[in-house]
């Protein structure tokens, strides 16, 4: 394999690296809990405020210079194409945003493999039938009790060849690593990858 090319191992690496950089921050951009807690303070319930990040997430993550910042401060753990690294940050802090204001802890493996399914959009339904885990309101109760790591590491399997197929549908994988991260580009792989879709799957999820 190329060393530059994308595989279902590469992107779970760059997965759990977004999924650390939300939690504890990129400077210059807020972490996962300093935007939940940013939102929150201006809406009076979590849905309001998770619609109004959808929203803000919908419109402003896809202008231009809003991810510019990046380019010389991200040092990922593989040679993945920057384009797919920046969707990946943007829209694994979003849902582990969600996931906090809805109460969640963003520290426990099963729901940090619950962001990662979120990130498939209208797949994840699938992915949770075929490892037997119930979403929707039992998924509170669920999270009481540990799923076994073997399906965790199913899910996250599933969740990797997943993106994997998603970015090669949308042409991300064949722009290339030197691509620079530019507003242009990374704002139609945002919405290429359905942002709004995304975040509506991650306030079904975490109930």
């Amino acid at each position: 394999m190329a060393a530059n090319e994308v595989s279902v191992g590469k992107i779970e690496q760059m997965l759990d690296w977004a999924y650390d950089k939300s939690l504890n921050g990129i400077p210059g951009m807020d972490s996962a809990y300093e935007m939940a807690e940013g939102f929150l303070s201006k809406h009076d319930t979590a849905d309001q405020a998770i619609d109004s990040l959808i929203r803000w997430q919908n419109t402003k993550a896809a202008t231009s210079g809003f991810l510019t910042g990046l380019g010389g401060i991200i040092i990922m753990p593989v040679t993945l194409p920057a384009n797919i690294a920046s969707v990946m940050y943007v829209q694994v802090r979003m849902i582990a945003a969600i996931a906090h204001m809805k109460g969640y802890d963003l520290k426990d493996d099963q729901v940090k493999t619950f962001v990662f399914v979120c990130l498939t959009g209208k797949s994840a339904s699938d992915i949770f039938k075929s490892t037997g885990i119930k979403v929707g309101n039992a998924f509170a109760k669920q999270g009481v009790i540990k799923i076994p790591s073997k399906v965790i590491v199913a899910i996250n399997q599933k969740v990797g060849f997943r993106l994997l197929t998603k970015f090669g549908e949308k042409g991300l994988i064949n722009l290339g690593k030197a691509i620079p991260i530019a507003g242009g580009v990374i704002g139609g792989a945002v919405d290429g990858i359905g942002t709004g879709i995304i975040g509506k799957t991650a306030k079904k999820v975490f109930v």
